[in-house]
């Protein structure tokens, strides 16, 4: 019987002094640092390369293409990340989960012609954002780029040390 007092006794006090003990901690993690891995040019379907030209992270493994641009606050103006891809299929698991900034994917295709594009991303959107064409690389780069530049489906892309 005093085992059974003892038992809710102990029980009782680890409940309260749970809900009375500290507050949890928040865990600050560093912001991701950009690295310069490759350079990549447009070049519109008329021929002319653009002058503008993008220095590119590259994503080529699982935990580089789940995480993305995840937790970037900001991305300067001629940067981007490249997922890289072992074959060209249709691609729909993008997403814009813990991802502060908006977004332009360029869908690219094996041939390094871009065969879509889904502009200004919703922040933290989970939904998925699909190429509806299939795809090899994927280009990721601040929201308004694709607009900017007046890219169209058919331009090229000339990646430099991918």
């Amino acid at each position: 019987m005093k085992t059974k007092q003892f038992l809710y006794l102990f029980l009782f006090s680890a409940l309260v002094s749970c809900k009375n003990g500290t507050p949890k901690k928040s865990i600050e993690t560093a912001e991701p640092q950009f690295t310069k891995e490759a350079e990549l040019f447009f070049v519109k379907s008329e021929g002319d390369t653009l002058e503008m030209h993008f220095d590119i992270e590259l994503a080529k493994t699982e935990f580089e293409q789940t995480t993305g641009l995840m937790y970037r606050k900001s991305m300067k103006a001629n940067r981007g990340m490249l997922f890289i891809y072992e074959n060209e299929r249709p691609r729909g698991g993008f997403y814009m989960k813990n991802t502060y900034i908006s977004l332009d994917l360029i869908y690219i295709d094996a041939e390094q012609k871009i065969v879509d594009f889904k502009q200004n991303t919703e922040p933290f959107n989970e939904n998925p954002v699909p190429s509806s064409a299939p795809a090899q690389y994927v280009l990721e780069v601040n929201a308004g780029t694709v607009a900017k530049l007046g890219l169209k489906i058919g331009d090229k892309v000339v990646f430099k040390g991918v």
